[in-house]
C-alpha cells in the first residue's frame, strides 16, 4: 500500500545544486490534491537541505500544468489549498525557477507566477482562463499578474481567458526568458545554473513594480470595469475579477490575497460556475458517439459543395478555412459567379477589418473551383448538398451525386428538417448518406448536427465527426425526425411564444424577457434575422399533418402575406429603416396582433416577464425531454450543447436540461401541468420528465458515457 501517493505524481531529484521537481500527473498535470502535497513537500525539502541551492519546477509529458483539477470543484476542500502552495513556493529561501512547455493555464500559471524566475519554450501557452468556468484565479493570479505586467495587460488576459504564446508572454513580462530549443528540461537546468553562477537573488513576484504608477493602473481598472459592464451582461465572475485586480493596485499584497479568496469562493458558490463547468464537460462528451467508438473515418482530401447561396457559400468558407480544397456546383454560370462572390465577400470583410491580407485571400481562393457540371465531383471524398429546402429538389441533386461520385464518397445533406432516411432511400448507396446540418452563418456558427439515418455506415458517422474536428465545429449526434434536435425543440418553444403573443404579451416584451434571461436575441428578433418566409414555408409543409385540435397562431402568417419577412425586406415583427439591423417596434404589427386576437376570440391579459420565461423554458425543456426519450438525442447533454452552440442559450446556465435540473424537475413538471389546464394538447408532459420526477432523479443522471 502506497502511504505517500504524492510521491508518484511529484518527484524530486538533485541535479548538482538544483533540486529538480517534476510534476507527472497524466494526462495534463492537473493540480489535484496529490500534486499540491507533492509540491509543498518539495519546497519544504529544498529549504531544509543545505545541498540544494535552487529549485527547478517542470512538467512531465506535453504540459507544464494545464490547470486545477476541476472535478474537485464543489467538493469538500482537501489540504493543502493551491493558494497555500503558491505562497510557500514564493517564500522559499532559495531561487525557484519554473520552466514552462505546453500549457501553463489557470492554477498552472499561478504556480509559475509564484516562482521567482520563469522560462518558456516555443509552443508554450500561458493563460488564466478561469472566467470561462465562472471563476477567477484564486491562488494569487489576480494579485501577482498585475504586479508583474500592470493592471491593463493583466485584466486583458484574465477577463478574456485567452492564451498567450511564449513570445507574447515574454514581451508582456510574464516570463523572463525564452528557451532557444524545445528541450525544456535542459533549458531549465541551464537557466537555474546560470542564475546560481550570477548569485541571482530570490525575487518574489509580490514585490514586482508594475503597479508603481497607481493613477495609470487605476485608470485601466476603471476602463475595464466600464467595458465589462457592457460586454459581460448577466455574468457574475468578470466584475469580481475587476474588483480583485483593483485590490492589487490599491491594497497591500496580503489584503489583496484575502479579498481574492473571498471573491473566488463567491464565484465557486454561484450557479453560473455549475452551469459553465457543465458546459465545459458536455462539449467534450458530445464528441463520443456509438458509431465513432470503433469505426475509422474515411479520407477527407477533397470536398464538394452543391449550392452557392448563403448557406453553401458559408459551408465552403468553413472548408476553405480548414485548408481543404472545395469544388462548388451551381446550375448555371451566373449562379456560380454569385456563389464565388458570396465567398469573396466574407474574405473581403476580413481584409477590411485588418484580419486578413489580400495575399492570404488569394492563396485561399486557389483551393476553390467551380463548375456547372456534377462530373467535377467525380473524385470528391465528401459532398455536402446545400440547395433549396424541398425534398424533390434534394432528391434530384442526390440522383446526380449517385451517378458521378466515386465509390466510398460520403454524400451529405444540409437539410434543416427533411427526412434523411427518405433521401438516403432514393439512391443506390444509402450507407454513404448522412445529414450535416450547419447553422447560419456556417463559417462562424460552431454547432454541426450530425444526423444519423437508419442505413448509414458507422465509418460515415466517424467521417462526419472528423470533418467537424477539421472545421473546428462542435458536432452533436442527432437522430432523424422533423427538425432533428434543435429545430424540433425550437418549433415548440416558438409556438409557446406565439401563444403568449396572441394571449396578450407583445412580441417586444417577450423578446426583452428572453434577452434578460441571457439569450442574445428574442424569438421574434430571430425570426426577422433568419427570414420569416423560411418558417412560413415550414408551416405550410406541416399543415396537412397538423393535429386538427392544435392551436395555430396566424399572426406570423399575416406578416408574411404582406411580404414582411424581416431584416431582408426592411420590416417583419420589427421595422428596419434604411437597412438598419437593429429593429424598432412597429405599431402596424401591434394592430395586426390586436385584429388577430379579436378574430380568435381572445381577451388579452398581462404577462410578467417571469411568467414569460416560465412558459418559454417549460416548452423548451419538455420537448428536449421528448427528444431524449425518443432517442433523437443520445443524452440530455446533447440537447444542452445543441442550444449552447446553435441557439444562443446562455452558457452560464449550462443549457436547457441543466437549467431544468437546477430549477428542479418537480417545479418544471408542476408548471407544465398548470399550463395544461388552458391547452392540454400542447402542454402534454414528456413521459421522461414524469418518470424522472417519480423516481426522484434528474437529467444529469442520464448523461453517462455512450
Amino acid at each position: 500500500m502506497n502511504l505517500n501517493p504524492s510521491a508518484d505524481v511529484v518527484t524530486r531529484e538533485l541535479r548538482g545544486k538544483v533540486l529538480l521537481v517534476t510534476i507527472d500527473h497524466a494526462p495534463v498535470n492537473a493540480l489535484g490534491a496529490d500534486v499540491r502535497r507533492g509540491l509543498l513537500a518539495a519546497i519544504e525539502a529544498a529549504d531544509a537541505e543545505p545541498a540544494v541551492e535552487a529549485v527547478l519546477i517542470v512538467g512531465a509529458g506535453r504540459n507544464f500544468v494545464a490547470g486545477a483539477d476541476i472535478r474537485e470543484f464543489g467538493k469538500a476542500p482537501v489540504p493543502p489549498s493551491l493558494p497555500d502552495v503558491c505562497n510557500r513556493i514564493e517564500t522559499c529561501a532559495k531561487p525557484v525557477v519554473a520552466a514552462i512547455h505546453g500549457a501553463a493555464l489557470g492554477g498552472g500559471l499561478e504556480v509559475a507566477l509564484a516562482a521567482h524566475y520563469r522560462l518558456a519554450v516555443d509552443g508554450a501557452k500561458l493563460g488564466l482562463p478561469e472566467v470561462q468556468l465562472g471563476l477567477l484565479p484564486g491562488a494569487g493570479g489576480t494579485q501577482r499578474t498585475p504586479r508583474l505586467i500592470g493592471a491593463q495587460a493583466a485584466l486583458d488576459l484574465i477577463l478574456s481567458g485567452r492564451h498567450a504564446g511564449a513570445k507574447e508572454a515574454h514581451a508582456l513580462g510574464l516570463v523572463d526568458r525564452l528557451g532557444s530549443s524545445g528541450d525544456v528540461l535542459a533549458e531549465g537546468l541551464a537557466y537555474a545554473h546560470e542564475l546560481l553562477a550570477a548569485h541571482a537573488p530570490v525575487r518574489r513576484t509580490r514585490d514586482a513594480a508594475a503597479l508603481s504608477d497607481r493613477a495609470a493602473n487605476l485608470a485601466a481598472v476603471a476602463a475595464a470595469r466600464a467595458e465589462t459592464v457592457k460586454k459581460a451582461r448577466g455574468l457574475f465572475s468578470p466584475m469580481k475579477i475587476v474588483e480583485a485586480v483593483e485590490a492589487a493596485v490599491d491594497q497591500p499584497f496580503e489584503d489583496g490575497l484575502r479579498l481574492e479568496r473571498k471573491l473566488f469562493l463567491q464565484c465557486l458558490d454561484s450557479p453560473q460556475r455549475a452551469g459553465l463547468i457543465h458546459a465545459f464537460f458536455a462539449e467534450r462528451e458530445v464528441l463520443k458517439a456509438p458509431e465513432t467508438r470503433d469505426a475509422k473515418p474515411r479520407a477527407l482530401g477533397k470536398i464538394g459543395v452543391v449550392g452557392g447561396g448563403t448557406m453553401g457559400a458559408g459551408i465552403a468558407v468553413a472548408v476553405l478555412d480548414a485548408g481543404l480544397p472545395v469544388t462548388m456546383i451551381e446550375r448555371d454560370d451566373a449562379s456560380l459567379a454569385r456563389g464565388r462572390a458570396h465567398i469573396e465577400k466574407v474574405y473581403d470583410g476580413l481584409i477590411a477589418k485588418g484580419r486578413m491580407s489580400a495575399a492570404a485571400k488569394t492563396d485561399v481562393m486557389t483551393r476553390w473551383s467551380g463548375s456547372i457540371s456534377y462530373d467535377a465531383l467525380a473524385d470528391a471524398d465528401l459532398v455536402i448538398e446545400a440547395v433549396f429546402e424541398d425534398m424533390s429538389v434534394k432528391q434530384a441533386v442526390f440522383a446526380e451525386l449517385d451517378r458521378v461520385c466515386k465509390a466510398g464518397a460520403v454524400l451529405a445533406t444540409n437539410t434543416s428538417y427533411l427526412d434523411i432516411d427518405a433521401l438516403a432511400a432514393s439512391v443506390a448507396r444509402p450507407a454513404d448518406v448522412i445529414g450535416l446540418h450547419f447553422f447560419s452563418p456556417a463559417n462562424l456558427m460552431k454547432l454541426l448536427e450530425v444526423v444519423v439515418p437508419k442505413q448509414v455506415s458507422a465509418d460515415v458517422v466517424a467521417t462526419a465527426f472528423e470533418l467537424a474536428k477539421k472545421l473546428k465545429k462542435t458536432p452533436v449526434r442527432a437522430g432523424v425526425c422533423d427538425g432533428f434536435i434543435g429545430n424540433r425543440v425550437l418549433a415548440v418553444y416558438r409556438a409557446a411564444a406565439d401563444a403568449m403573443m396572441e394571449d396578450g404579451a407583445s412580441p417586444y416584451q417577450i423578446d426583452a424577457a428572453v434577452r434578460a434571461f441571457g439569450f442574445p436575441m428574442g424569438p421574434f428578433q430571430v425570426v426577422d434575422l433568419a427570414g420569416g418566409d423560411i418558417g412560413w414555408a415550414t408551416r405550410k409543409r406541416r399543415a396537412a399533418t397538423r393535429h386538427p385540435q392544435a392551436r395555430y397562431v396566424q399572426i406570423a402568417d399575416r406578416l408574411c402575406e404582406r411580404g414582411w419577412f424581416g431584416q431582408k425586406t426592411g420590416r417583419g415583427f420589427y421595422l428596419y429603416p434604411e437597412g438598419s439591423r437593429s429593429g424598432m417596434p412597429d405599431p402596424e404589427v401591434e394592430a395586426i396582433i390586436e385584429t388577430e386576437r379579436k378574430r380568435a376570440g381572445i381577451t388579452p391579459r398581462n404577462f410578467t416577464d417571469e411568467e414569460i420565461i416560465r412558459r418559454y423554458m417549460a416548452a423548451m425543456i419538455n420537448e428536449g425531454a421528448n427528444v431524449v426519450h425518443e432517442g433523437i438525442a443520445l443524452r440530455p447533454l446533447d440537447v444542452d450543447v445543441t442550444f449552447l452552440y446553435g441557439y444562443g442559450f446562455p452558457r452560464y446556465r449550462g443549457g436547457p436540461m441543466h437549467y431544468a435540473d437546477m430549477t428542479g424537475l418537480p417545479t418544471i413538471l408542476a408548471d407544465i401541468r398548470e399550463f395544461a389546464k388552458e391547452d392540454p394538447l400542447f402542454w402534454q408532459p414528456s413521459p421522461l420528465l414524469v418518470e424522472l420526477v417519480e423516481r426522484g432523479a434528474d437529467f444529469a443522471s442520464l448523461n453517462q458515457t455512450v
